[in-house]
Order: C-alpha cells, then sequence, then structure tokens
C-alpha cells in the first residue's frame, strides 16, 4: 500500500493543521472547511491527519464501527443484540478515510431502508452509507461548494448531532454518525450558501506559499517522497508518532478541561463587538479553545486559546465589510481582545464593589 504523504511534512499551512488536529481532538466541534486555491496541500493533509489517528475498538461484525465500551452510543443492531443477551465482542480496526464523491446522493450518504423486505419477510433490513462508514473516521468531501445543498445540509446535521437517523413508512434505523468533516473548496469554483458556510465550525484561508525558501522546501520534501515514499515516511515517523501521541493525550485529557464564567463573558464580548451573528460562533469557539488547552496540555483555558479559536471560528461569520475581507489578522483580533479583557474586568470590578457595598 502506498504511504500517504506525513502530516508534519507539511511545510506552512499552520493555522490550517491546527483546525484538523483540533478537530481530531474533540470532533464534536463541528469540523472545517478548508477554502483556497488548487496545490495548497488540502487534500494530502486530510489524508495525513486520518493516518495519523489511533486504532479503535469496534463491534465485530458491525458496519457502523460501534464502540463497544459506549453501549449509550450504539447503532440498532447492536442494542438488539445487547437486549437478546447476546455480548458484543470488540475487535481492533484502523481510524477509516471516507472519501464522499460530488455525485453523491442522499441515499448514498444515509444509507436505505428495504420497505418492501419489511413488508415481505416482517424484518428490518438497513443498507449502511457513507455515514455509517465514516462513524469514528474522518470524512472527506473535496469540492463541497459543488455538492448539492440538500446533501450538505445531512453532513452538516449528522455532524452536530452524531447520529443518523432513517424512517421510511413508519420504520426507523438509528447509528451513531460522529466523524471529523473535513471540506474543500477552490472559491474560484463558486461559493457555498451563507447559511451552509456558517455550518461549518472552523474555516481557514489557505494560499501558496510565497517565500522562495518555503518552496524550495516543498519541492524537495515532494521529490523525495516521490524517489521512496517508504523510506520518506520511515523518516518522519518519529515526529508523525509524536503527534499522534499528543493527539490521543489531548483526546483524554478534554473531558477535564474547564472554563469560568470570565471565560464564557470574554467570548460573548468578543463576538459582540465583531458583530457575529447568532451563537453558534460563541459555542464554535469555546469547543475549539477546550480542545486547544487539551492539546497543550492544560485543563483549563486561556485568553490564548480564546484567541487562536476565534482565528478559526470567526472569518466566514464576520459581516462582509471592506476591512474585514479574508482572513481575520490575529494582531488585529488580538486587540479588539484586550479592549474586550479591559470591559469585562471592569465590569468585573463594578459588580465586585456592588457586592461589598450589599454585605455592608
Amino acid at each position: 500500500m502506498w504511504p500517504v504523504f506525513p502530516f508534519t511534512a507539511i511545510v506552512g499551512q499552520e493555522r490550517m493543521k491546527r483546525a484538523l488536529v483540533l478537530n481530531a481532538v474533540s470532533p464534536e466541534i463541528g469540523g472545517v472547511l478548508i477554502r483556497g486555491e488548487r496545490g495548497t496541500a488540502k487534500s494530502t493533509a486530510a489524508r495525513a491527519l486520518a493516518a495519523l489517528l489511533p486504532a479503535i475498538e469496534v463491534v465485530e461484525g458491525c458496519p457502523f464501527n460501534c464502540d463497544p465500551e459506549d453501549t449509550d452510543r450504539l447503532c440498532t443492531n447492536c442494542r438488539e443484540w445487547l437486549a437478546r443477551g447476546q455480548r458484543l465482542k470488540s475487535v481492533l480496526r484502523r481510524t477509516r478515510f471516507v472519501d464522499l464523491p460530488v455525485s453523491a446522493t442522499e441515499d448514498r450518504v444515509v444509507g436505505t431502508l428495504d420497505i418492501e423486505r419489511a413488508l415481505r419477510e416482517g424484518e428490518r433490513h438497513f443498507e449502511p452509507g457513507v455515514l455509517a462508514a465514516a462513524n469514528r473516521g474522518l470524512l472527506y468531501v473535496d469540492e463541497v461548494n459543488l455538492l448539492d445543498d440538500h446533501v450538505v445540509d445531512l453532513l452538516l446535521d449528522s455532524a452536530a448531532m452524531g447520529v443518523n437517523v432513517v424512517e421510511r413508512e413508519g420504520i426507523s434505523f438509528v447509528h451513531p454518525a460522529r466523524f471529523i468533516l473535513v471540506g474543500t473548496m477552490n472559491p474560484e469554483e463558486g461559493e457555498l450558501r451563507p447559511q451552509l458556510l456558517d455550518r461549518f465550525s472552523l474555516c481557514v484561508e489557505i494560499r501558496s506559499l510565497t517565500d522562495p525558501e518555503d518552496r524550495m522546501l516543498v519541492l524537495e520534501r515532494c521529490l523525495a517522497y516521490e524517489a521512496d515514499p517508504e523510506g520518506f515516511g520511515r523518516a518522519w515517523a518519529p515526529t508523525e508518532q509524536d503527534l499522534s501521541r499528543r493527539i490521543a493525550e489531548a483526546r483524554e485529557r478534554l473531558p477535564q478541561v474547564v472554563h469560568t464564567p470570565h471565560d464564557l463573558r470574554l467570548i460573548a464580548e468578543l463576538t459582540a463587538a465583531m458583530e457575529v451573528d447568532g451563537h453558534r460562533g460563541d459555542i464554535v469557539i469555546l469547543k475549539t479553545a477546550r480542545a486547544n488547552a487539551a492539546f497543550e496540555g492544560r485543563v483549563y483555558i486561556s485568553e490564548a486559546d480564546i484567541l487562536q479559536a476565534a482565528e478559526l471560528a470567526l472569518p466566514h461569520r464576520l459581516k462582509r465589510q471592506p476591512l474585514l475581507e479574508g482572513e481575520i489578522q490575529p494582531e488585529n483580533l488580538e486587540v479588539k481582545l484586550q479592549e474586550v479583557r479591559a470591559r469585562v474586568e471592569a465590569a468585573d470590578l463594578a459588580a465586585g464593589a456592588v457586592d461589598g457595598k450589599k454585605k455592608t
């Protein structure tokens, strides 16, 4: 099998790589949309991330990759097996990379129920779709802007809810659908509708590298990989293993990460100051900040985590004005965060003073 290009060998594009890693730490973030011109390592990064992810325990014989230890998130079949007193045997399986074609239909994505068989034989038969194969894996959608809007909606609903429910003629089937959603697109080929764009939790804009030294490094690594893929992979194995270990440890640490009311106010004040519509951006910033803290080895979020999260969660949610086109510049966002922090601290002091007067 031809080895994939190592994730850690990708030159530059740090924001894209951080967005992907944070989704690997916490799939509940809800996916990332990577926007950029052709030849900027979008699909390479997605495939490389999947190769980094650890093997998972799945129920033997289950096409939905159910986790035998997570009985609250089982497919209909596994629930029925348990109800009959059967034990769920487990096997170790590599994390899957599932590629969704642009021509995919609704039935191909969500799966289908065989109604005729149910009426004829009295048993439910479900034909799994793409969401079944992607559960607990990585679902990659290239040229997502060319996909049917209804299909994009289905993917984003499943990514947000973590479950796929198919109902036909009073018959239903449920299976978990928790996956890392990675969509890529070239804006030159058309844009996503704003409603769909907002549903992608994180969004990064990437461009070709402009530094000649960086471009030369890309050439050197691509040539080395093409000449000897296995040797190139072995050379990068230590850094790949280190990143894989950090992701696994961050996943374990994530439930312990805490936030304070001060953190929530900072996020709320920041999104209000940036005139962000809706509240999805606030929620995404918090989830992303928690994942970033876990990845950095902490069990509390900091202003640096909030800043990092805002850089990934807000660009596609801002009202388009001449000064706000394209990416948010980190230095501008940091200035805005400092302004917000000053207001929050002043409000905290005022609240403390009022409480002190009440006590006296």
